[in-house]
């Protein structure tokens, strides 16, 4: 868990105390000035809530143009960033016809599969000539393709598991899947950071849900004997079922799920594991084939496999693999695959493309060297961000690295000052994270060349700097070049 220093957070909570009040200040002399005015709207109940309209129109307006920057090319290590501007104080955004040329640290593009390939995109021409766009229907009615079977077979032997199933969606293959597998008289016990998704859909299943400590395998196993002693609420009858939800790598942390410990503790308390590998999958181990691989984990001993298409293969949707039995369950139940429009042809002939070229069946070893790239290019960044002082999450070879910043005010003073060196950098704030925990979210990918990444830390240090968020001090030059001519030596 992060521990924030006692100034810093001191200085936080200062900062957003002078927001809150001023806005509140702001908008009671609204309220005066607006008495005599007529308003249409009288006896109607507001559609928002009342402190999430303040929220926005007094904290988010200010810094909104950090937030949703248009894209006019392919996200690539290098993206065009459309120009904004705004003539009423960010409230409204207007785009302009210029664009920037900018280094990209936001996408989820680890492989580099997000642009123009040799293999994967001619593949998905020919796929688009001769299945269109879309299907225009969901997958029971006339909505698979020979394509979509080909997927499915593809995800089910890359990640090791007899079969699998794909949706259009990688949030709803969350949100709507995990309703399908449990329901009330069953116990969902989640990671505490686990995300909005899992959240989402573990309030839906109707099942009691139940927290343990961030990646903490003690706690999960000492809440797992609480609930197994206690049983259900009221009647304490035996829990149904109970499913342990984590995730490969946390996406707002960057951390690497202990999944040893974790499948060990489920299978002495009879357990379901359910695991998402959106971010792990296809950018860390050594054939991509995610947190197992990487951990030493056999497949067959994690219940239910989740993943996304988004971030390693370069396309959309997501997938659940396991046992035929359970596969075909959730196609018979899961209103992703009943009712949802099918995952797009040509998306799903770019994932098949993506896993032939990872496993080298292209004829090439463009897979290996691309997750031998991810893994050195991660490595370096989080090192070299380490040693200038900032506080940086997460553990090697994740792709994913959150710079600290905590003080509102750095959000988009860090976020304005990289993208005026032309680096464009994601910045995150509540309620994304918590109120304290603010920070800007690095995403290295395979696509970028150590040039890129030298350039990226000048900015970022630079930007550092002014916006004074090194919290540790930076290692001494002199030691480090004596520590390199030693392993010269």
């Amino acid at each position: 868990m992060i521990t924030i220093p006692y100034l810093t957070a001191v200085s936080t909570y200062f900062s957003y105390g002078l927001l809150f009040a001023f806005g509140q200040l702001r908008d009671y002399s609204r309220l005066i000035f607006d008495w005599w005015s007529t308003n249409n709207l009288q006896g109607y109940a507001p559609i928002c809530l009342a402190h999430e309209d303040f929220y926005i129109r007094r904290l988010y307006h200010r810094i909104q143009d950090c937030f949703g920057r248009p894209i006019a090319s392919a996200p690539d290590a290098w993206v065009d960033v459309v120009e904004r501007y705004s003539n009423d104080n960010n409230k409204t955004l207007k785009r302009t016809t210029k664009s920037k040329r900018c280094l990209n640290l936001g996408s989820y593009n680890y492989l580099g599969f997000g642009s123009f390939d040799e293999y994967c995109t001619p593949r998905v021409i020919e796929s688009l000539k001769k299945f269109s766009a879309s299907t225009c229907s969901s997958r029971v009615d006339a909505g698979t393709t020979s394509v979509h079977a080909e997927l499915e077979e593809c995800v089910a032997n890359y990640v090791g598991k007899p079969a699998a199933i794909v949706t259009g969606m990688g949030f709803a293959t969350n949100s709507a899947i995990i309703p399908v597998l449990i329901g009330k008289g069953g116990l969902i016990i989640s990671d505490s950071l686990n995300h909005t998704s899992i959240v989402n859909g573990a309030r839906g299943s109707g099942a009691t849900i139940r927290v343990f400590q961030h990646n903490t395998p003690a706690h999960l196993e000492r809440v797992l004997k609480e609930q197994i002693a206690e049983g259900q609420p009221r009647t304490h009858r035996p829990w149904k079922k109970i499913i342990v939800v984590v995730e490969g790598i946390y996406s707002m942390e960057g951390e690497i799920c202990q999944l040893p410990e974790i499948v060990s503790i489920c299978k002495k308390y009879k357990a379901y594991v359910y695991l998402d590998e959106a971010h792990s999958i296809g950018a860390i181990g050594k054939t991509g084939r995610g947190v197992c691989e990487l951990l030493g984990v056999d497949p067959a001993d994690v219940d239910i496999m989740m993943g996304t298409f988004t971030k390693s293969f370069g396309s959309c949707g997501g997938y659940i693999a396991g046992s035929k039995d359970l596969i075909q369950y959730l196609k018979y139940h899961c209103p992703a695959h009943l009712y949802a429009t099918s995952i797009s042809t040509p998306s799903a002939q770019q994932i098949i493309s993506a896993i032939k070229v990872i496993l080298g069946e292209d004829g090439s070893n463009r897979g290996a060297q691309k997750l031998a790239r991810i893994r050195e290019n991660s490595n370096f960044f989080r090192a070299e961000l380490t040693k200038m002082g900032f506080e940086v999450l997460g553990d090697n070879d994740s792709p994913v690295m959150p710079i600290m910043l905590y003080n509102p005010a750095k959000i988009p003073a860090f976020s304005r000052e990289c993208l005026r060196e032309n680096v464009a950098v994601v910045v995150v704030g509540f309620p994304a994270t918590p109120l304290l925990l603010a920070r800007a979210r690095i995403c290295i990918s395979a696509s970028h060349s150590r040039e890129d990444l030298i350039k990226a830390l000048q900015v970022i240090s630079k930007a550092g700097d002014i916006t004074g968020i090194k919290y540790f001090p930076a290692a001494p030059k002199k030691q480090e070049e004596n520590k390199d001519s030693i392993k010269l030596d």
